[in-house]
């Protein structure tokens, strides 16, 4: 044990009297470099001597001149050196038989083990290592060498990673060296496989001088440099400073680099790939930071250690932070520890660029009230900013993840570098930001009074400094922001913020304890910032210029945001309303993250008071005047485009704080009510003033600059404008912003731009004699943006009546069509409005009413009390279907929102009058019931309506227009032969009328899909049978009805039961499901049971109508066959008894029926000619039961014409 200790406090003493190879010596190896080798010394040459004899000698593998020339000239260099002829003799041994004794001798050794004294190699030693190597000739000391060498090789490979050191006299002989040096470069070169060089320098490492002997052999083979060291390094301990084994592998890894300087980085960079010898890495480091000094820029040193803390590889973090954490546990930590070698180079480089006239001393009052740019202090140079914030960050690493423990001198000086006085540029705004990040993260750097007062003086110059610094450096997010934001988190002991601030600033993640924080608690909320004094200041703080999130850092919108969280504002009664809107004016894209929180708790902050105590310390919302204002430029029809005043960013925001600030006071107007407080509502006005298509249109190309913004708008518009959200739209708007629109962009010609509005009025004014001005302006405004189509919205809408008069081309009323949808997609309310007033009906000496929004929301129905010519002018019926959907969503969301206004109004009244009775919760549930009722009503007459539109009028049916046509066609295919089928279709299926039909269906088909609950309420309250054909082909969703027919049925209203069997005798038809023939079999039993309750004159009323309907049923499901003859020969039979007593001519009627039921193939061929027959001969009659026998009749006759063509 006491060797070993010897051993390591002379490690690096032990080679200090040798020669070692110097860097220029072994470049000139690495490159064969004659002439630099001719001019190196006879001491440095006779340490190369191995490799350049063993160059002369052997056959090169480079037989060109040049290198012919260098040999010749190697040979003269050596021709003068003696020791050359030992080498020469070493040279001549027969290797082959040493190699094989060799190997025999590590048989032996592994068969007896390790500690055997048998050697093949070497026997019979007469004296000590060094003598026998003194007399023996080179084979013999060959031998030897070899021996001891393998010898120690094989101790190593035995000892399990434990270091040893082992004694060698033929190592430890200093007069033996060189010749020592000499056998073991020969015996390395001319056996690799036996000796390989890695497990070589392995060896070395345990016995005395072995550095010397490493930096030797990898001089005799340089290219070998990287392979040695790598290998020592993969082999060296994870902590190389805890060992004796570390510290040897270390310092013969320096001589290494010290011989290779150029190498050193690279060997840095191995061992920080490994997680191995920390120790080398930093002396490394140091030694290259010697060499390399700067006075300026930051050191190798501190960006080695920083990017081992700060990097993102967790094991290399942790494996430093343990060499230092150990570093710090040895009792004596001497200046030879590479760790106490790296602190005394930080703090030296620290005091390099601490101001020269500075000291502790409290500042006199007057220096302190000093002119905030003159200071007593010395502040730091400029050039010095970037390198003390790097000395900052790596002394947090330090002792925050690696946990150094600062000495009372690294403590003082650190101290002084931080409330030093930087420049005021960009770097100073960093480097103060970091210092105060540092005082908050390690506050026991701050330990006497003095160093506390020194800080307080410190943070009193940052608050009166920030501004000049913001003003100076020109950066945006200056320490001011910061030290308000903390200052609030105190005050509202938000301490684990703080810590994440904190964090965030130094970029790095350490442990604060929040204990740690309370003396700077008390320093911030008692002597710095009062409450008071911090929202003061804050109102202050001017905003930032073009605010996006391209500015980083802490800002005054962080300030003001958590300043409105704790209600300081209202607590102290400050107004904060102007801020706020001059920072929202002041944005841009990108957007900055911290904007929409900043308004959804302004808005909190506008509803909710700070506390119930004080129910009217609340915040002022942005007045409508100041709202308006932001738009000015898109109201007017006149404006094509955003005013360039206020960004889009600007206006989407204002528009998100209105829209948000609408919907939180209606969630919270219960606890208003209860609170007794009313906040004011943005008028109708405002909103409609606001372009809210538009600016969602402009929102939806910025979605990735915008972030959250956009699809937080289209939920508050799908909560409260659902109108603005209809499919069909966002459909059109991608046609419009689609591939098409940039080839109509290219097809714009001049002539096209230079159409005014009034070109375009005068040219409706010459419709009724011309129409080729007008069919060419409008086609070329197809070729503009919806943006730039705004100025032409009220020219277009205004003379939309003269479009209805005969003669009018189709063409232009299709080219209107596609405008008004264009237009549709940016302004759709205002056009909406001047849309429905311009197709009022033209009545002379009435003067029309103008609706306004308002008033169309309340009554969605005004938009179809329109010019009746409207309806039979498709294009302009679409404009009104479209307008009719979207102001019957507008209704539903604008009476959701007056029931929430006034649901507490009239709430005493009510608990006054029903509290007794215990149902407080009555009137609110009938109001919400009355809403849906009234809705329910608006919906069906709106249906009621068009299905009225549906129907021909008195010319149509005069023109012979069939509105069956469409159940016709489909019902054609089944019972029509090709000559039949192009007769019906001559029937003018491509009238108006048709079109107007279709159109009508397709919207009933998305208000039934919407609310299945409209289809039942229509059909339960009916409408003309006429249209059946109509409805059921025309509308996809009509399936629906087979649900809700069975309740229809039921009701006890016969005129409701026959129109519940004719609907479901042409939805048989149209679907037929097994769902349809169940309904289908219950109505023929319902229609068997009827025939035994009713009168006679009801029974004529219902089975007259409803007996064509059988017919339809045997159509679509023929297993029905049975049931419905039997029902039909019940009927006969029923309706002959009521007339036997009076006549005998229902008799012949009856037995027909019977021979019908019994042969019904008998009578296949006469049927259609009897039909015809007894029709005409009965038709006069007015009894009610032979007119529905002849009807029974007929229906038989049918169902068998229909089943016999089926078969």
């Amino acid at each position: 044990m006491k060797v070993l200790d010897e051993g390591s406090t002379v490690i690096m003493a032990e080679c200090t009297s040798l020669q070692f190879v110097s860097p220029f010596a072994f470049e000139a190896m690495q490159k064969v470099d004659v002439v630099r080798l001719a001019s190196l010394s006879d001491p440095e040459l006779r340490l190369l001597l191995p490799c350049l004899v063993r160059m002369a000698l052997c056959a090169p593998a480079d037989q060109s001149q040049s290198w012919a020339q260098d040999k010749k000239l190697i040979l003269r260099l050596l021709s003068g050196v003696e020791a050359v002829n030992s080498i020469v003799a070493l040279l001549s041994v027969d290797f082959h038989a040493l190699e094989q004794d060799a190997s025999k001798e590590q048989q032996l050794r592994h068969k007896l083990g390790g500690g055997s004294g048998e050697s093949i190699l070497v026997s019979q030693l007469q004296h000590g290592l060094t003598l026998e190597f003194e007399h023996s000739d080179s084979p013999r000391r060959l031998r030897l060498v070899l021996s001891e060498l393998l010898a120690i090789m094989n101790k190593v490979s035995e000892s399990s990673g434990e270091f040893f050191f082992k004694s060698s006299e033929l190592f430890e002989s200093p007069v033996y060296l060189e010749e020592a040096a000499d056998v073991l470069c020969i015996l390395q070169a001319e056996l690799p496989s036996l000796l390989p060089i890695v497990d070589v320098a392995e060896a070395l490492l345990h016995v005395r001088n072995g550095a010397w002997f490493l930096c030797l052999l990898v001089a005799n083979v340089p290219d070998s440099f990287n392979e040695v060291c790598r290998g020592l390094i993969k082999n060296g301990e994870r902590q190389d400073e805890e060992s004796l084994g570390g510290r040897r592998r270390t310092d013969a890894l320096r001589f290494l680099c010290k011989m290779n300087p150029s190498q050193a980085l690279k060997v840095r960079g191995m061992v920080v790939e490994e997680c191995h010898l920390p120790g080398l890495g930093v002396a490394l480091t140091l030694d290259h930071t010697k060499n390399e000094a700067s006075e300026d820029g930051v050191s190798d040193l501190v960006c080695f250690v920083s990017g081992l803390l700060l990097g993102t590889n967790a094991k290399v973090r942790t494996w430093f932070g343990t060499f230092i954490r150990n570093g710090q546990q040895r009792k004596r930590e001497t200046s030879s520890s590479v760790l106490w070698q790296m602190r005394r180079q930080l703090l030296l480089e620290l005091m390099g660029i601490l101001p020269t006239v500075r000291s502790t001393r409290i500042v006199e009052e007057a220096d302190v009230e000093m002119e905030p740019n003159v200071s007593v202090y010395s502040g730091l140079k400029e050039e010095h900013v970037v390198k003390a914030s790097a000395l900052l960050r790596l002394y947090c690493a330090l002792m925050g993840i690696a946990g150094l423990k600062p000495t009372e001198e690294e403590a003082e000086q650190l101290l002084q570098l931080m409330t030093s006085r930087p420049p005021a540029t960009p770097a100073g705004v960093r480097f103060v930001s970091l210092s105060f990040c540092m005082l908050l993260a390690f506050s026991t750097l701050v330990s006497t009074p003095e160093q506390e007062q020194l800080m307080v003086v410190w943070l009193s110059w940052m608050i009166k400094e920030e501004a000049y610094f913001e003003s100076t450096s020109g950066v945006s997010a200056s320490f001011g922001e910061m030290l308000l934001l903390v200052a609030m988190y105190f005050h509202s002991n938000q301490l684990s913020a703080i810590i994440d601030l904190v964090c965030s600033t130094l970029g790095m993640k350490i442990v604060i304890k929040p204990s740690s924080l309370s003396r700077m608690k008390t320093i911030f909320t008692q002597e710095i910032f009062t409450e008071q004094v911090v929202t003061a200041h804050a109102v202050r703080v001017p905003v930032t210029s073009n605010l996006s999130a391209n500015i980083t850092g802490f800002l005054p919108i962080h300030c003001i945001y958590q300043l409105l969280r704790s209600r300081s504002f209202t607590k102290h009664k400050v107004s904060i309303k102007d801020w706020i809107y001059r920072q929202l004016c002041e944005t841009s894209t990108p957007l900055h993250p911290q904007l929409l929180p900043l308004i959804d708790v302004y808005i909190n902050s506008i509803l909710t008071p700070a506390s119930k105590s004080n129910p009217e310390a609340t915040n002022q919302p942005v007045t409508e005047q100041e709202i308006l204002s932001i738009f000015q430029g898109v109201i007017g029809a006149e404006s094509i485009r955003l005013n360039q005043r206020f960004s889009i960013t600007a206006q989407l925001l204002v528009l998100y704080y209105v829209l948000s600030y609408e919907e939180a006071l209606l969630a919270n107007t219960k606890t208003l009510a209860a609170m007794q407080r009313k906040p004011k509502s943005y008028s109708s006005s405002l909103m409609d003033q606001i372009p809210i298509k538009f600016l969602i249109r402009q929102a939806q190309g910025l979605q990735q600059e915008l972030g959250g913004l956009h699809s937080a708008l289209l939920r508050l518009l799908a909560t409260n404008y659902p109108h603005l959200c209809i499919v069909d739209d966002w459909i059109c708007e991608e046609e419009i912003t689609g591939t098409d629109a940039l080839l109509r962009r290219m097809l714009l010609t001049n002539n096209a731009k230079n159409h005014s509005p009034k070109q375009l009025q005068e040219a409706f004014s010459a419709v009724p004699v011309s129409h080729t001005q007008v069919m060419q302006i409008l086609e070329h405004l197809t070729l503009l943006s919806a943006s730039e189509l705004i100025p032409y919205a009220e020219v277009l809408t205004s003379n939309m009546n003269q479009l209805l008069n005969s003669g009018v081309p189709r063409r232009i009323l299709q080219t209107v069509n596609k405008l008004w949808m264009v237009l549709n997609t940016v302004m759709p309310r205002r056009l909406w409005v001047m849309t429905v007033n311009a197709l009022q009906p033209s009545i002379k000496f009435v003067r029309q009413q103008k609706y306004t929004q308002n008033d169309l929301m309340i009554d969605p129905l005004i938009v179809l009390r329109c010019d009746q010519r409207v309806h039979r002018c498709p294009p302009l019926m679409d404009i009104t279907l479209h307008m009719l959907n979207g102001y019957l969503l507008a209704s539903k969301a604008y009476l959701s929102a007056h029931l929430k206004e006034t649901a507490e109004q009239d709430r005493p009244s009510q608990n006054n009058t029903i509290g007794l009775v215990g149902q407080t919760d009555g009137p609110e549930v009938t109001r919400e019931e009355l809403k849906n009722a009234l809705l329910a009503a608006q919906d069906s007459a709106a249906v009621q309506i068009l299905l009225e539109i549906c129907l021909p009028t008195e010319e149509e049916k005069a023109k012979c227009v069939n509105p069956d046509s469409l159940l016709r066609n489909v019902q054609s295919v089944i019972t029509t032969s090709a000559s039949d089928k192009g007769i019906e279709e001559e029937d003018n299926l491509l009238c108006n009328l048709r079109e107007v039909q279709c159109l009508i269906c397709c919207l009933l088909h998305q208000m039934y899909i919407a609310d299945p609950n409209i289809a039942k309420l229509v059909h339960f309250q009916g409408y003309p049978c006429e249209l059946l054909p109509l409805t059921v082909a025309g509308i996809p969703s009509m399936h629906i009805c087979l649900d809700f027919i069975p309740e229809l049925i039921a009701q006890p209203e016969l005129e409701k039961q026959i129109f519940a069997i004719q609907l479901l005798s042409h939805l048989c038809i149209q679907y037929a499901l097994p769902k349809s023939l169940n309904v289908a079999r219950l109505a023929v039993n319902v229609m068997g049971t009827l025939l035994t309750v009713l009168t006679q004159a009801k029974r004529y009323a219902f089975f007259m109508p409803t007996l064509p309907s059988l017919v339809s049923f045997c159509r679509a499901f023929p297993p029905l066959y049975e049931d419905i003859m039997s029902l039909l020969i019940q009927i006969g039979q029923v309706c002959a008894s009521d007339v036997a007593t009076q006549t005998r001519d229902i008799d012949p009627i009856i037995t027909r029926l019977q021979q019908i039921k019994e042969k019904p193939s008998g009578w296949s061929g006469i049927c259609k000619d009897l039909s015809y027959k007894n029709g005409s001969g009965d038709t006069g009659s007015m009894d009610p039961d032979v007119q529905l026998c002849h009807c029974i009749e007929s229906t038989i006759i049918e169902i068998i014409n229909m089943s016999v063509s089926g078969i």
